[in-house]
């Protein structure tokens, strides 16, 4: 009794070391992610701001240069300025409805930790199975 006790409590403490692995691993990938959000996100707001900067400059300039038609050169940069962000909006609809792949790494090795667990249980049912005949 007390081996098959000692057994038990073996497959408990490997149990829960398994868990605690695992826990580890969501806890880094999110904070990989977490660091590689806010790059991503740094930089995005830098380069909007760029950009900003440039489109006004840009627009300042074609007006100044196209004094007589300063009308039809801020219309025209307005309608254009319109589509571009017509079409940004649209790019970042889409970009929210693709998935990220979060915890994908986790989840496959949760998947590959219940396949072995239930690979080793049909091994100890197998040849628990014969004993009691």
């Amino acid at each position: 009794m007390s081996g098959l006790w000692a057994s038990v409590q073996n497959l408990l403490a490997t149990l829960i070391a398994i868990l605690q692995t695992r826990v580890e691993l969501v806890a880094t990938e999110l904070e990989e992610e977490k660091r590689r959000l806010l790059g991503v996100m740094a930089w995005g707001a830098v380069a909007v701001l760029m950009a900003c900067f440039s489109l006004v400059f840009l627009a300042v300039f074609a007006t100044v240069l196209f004094w007589e038609d300063r009308v039809v050169v801020l219309g025209t940069i307005t309608v254009l300025f319109l589509v571009a962000g017509g079409l940004a909006w649209r790019r970042v609809g889409k970009l929210l409805q693709t998935s990220s792949g979060l915890l994908s790494a986790s989840i496959a090795e949760l998947e590959g930790d219940r396949q072995a667990l239930a690979a080793a249980a049909a091994r100890v049912a197998g040849q628990a199975a014969p004993s009691q005949e």
